[in-house]
């Protein structure tokens, strides 16, 4: 009985410092992402599903704006865009929400159903 006790003693730790360092890599990478993505001339501004493995997107690349087609396979250009021609969400080129205003939304949204 002592032994098993041992082993799944033995198997916890291991857990949770498999977990501890999954943690840690993510923040590392996470962190790293975020840095390369910060004041970039590229944007996307808007996705638009058109089929599974297909997308419409408009794309800031610079001061220009692009219609984009992308499959699994290609990506090709519709149109390049002038500024009028599009609205540009207020949201687009902030940093997206992060995981606490993400699940704090979430928790709102429950508790009014």
């Amino acid at each position: 009985m002592e032994s098993s006790f041992v082993q799944f003693l033995t198997v916890l730790a291991i857990f949770a410092f498999v977990l501890a360092i999954t943690v840690f890599t993510t923040k590392l990478v996470g962190g790293f992402q975020k840095k390369t993505m910060t004041g970039s001339n590229i944007a996307v501004l808007e996705t638009c599903r058109i089929a599974p493995n297909k997308l419409i997107e408009i794309v800031r690349i610079g001061n220009r704006y692009y219609a984009l087609a992308l499959s699994k396979d290609s990506v090709e250009t519709i149109a390049e865009l002038s500024e009028d021609e599009i609205s540009i969400p207020e949201q687009a080129g902030m940093m997206p929400m992060g995981f606490k205003e993400l699940f704090d939304k979430a928790r709102e949204r429950m508790q009014k159903k």
